[in-house]
């Protein structure tokens, strides 16, 4: 089944399913479907067209999600950067953003580096 250009799942409940589209998690995902007046235990395969076109109605009207929601968020730390702020010179510098330490634990953000040598040892048979 196809929901705002996203396959999702079709044997898993509609409530784990709509959280494999980009800015629904649990949470908005009962809400959605709440406001859809869709059963949260229904499988993916067994929705009505009627059904898959409330859900489709409810998501584009209350959420932004998908590509409008990494433009977004593109658009908000490109503004961050602009003025200069320090958590833009920290997305600049593709350092952690939210306060972590970075003398160990920031390996994800800065490309898995490590700049450890070894004892300092050359080998014997290196002569």
């Amino acid at each position: 089944m196809r929901l705002v250009g996203i396959n999702i799942p079709d044997n898993k409940r509609i409530e784990i399913a709509l959280t494999y589209i980009y800015g629904i998690g649990r949470f908005s995902a009962e809400k959605i479907l709440d406001s859809a007046k869709i059963e949260p235990s229904k499988k993916a395969k067994d929705l009505t067209p009627q059904e898959t076109n409330r859900l489709k109605e409810v998501m584009e009207k209350n959420n932004k999600i998908e590509g409008e929601l990494r433009q977004v968020i593109k658009q908000n730390v490109a503004r961050l950067k602009d003025i200069s702020a320090y958590r833009g010179l920290r997305h600049a510098r593709k350092l952690p953003v939210r306060g972590q330490r970075t003398k160990t634990n920031s390996r994800t953000v800065r490309g898995n580096v490590r700049k450890t040598v070894g004892s300092g040892k050359r080998k014997a048979d290196l002569k």
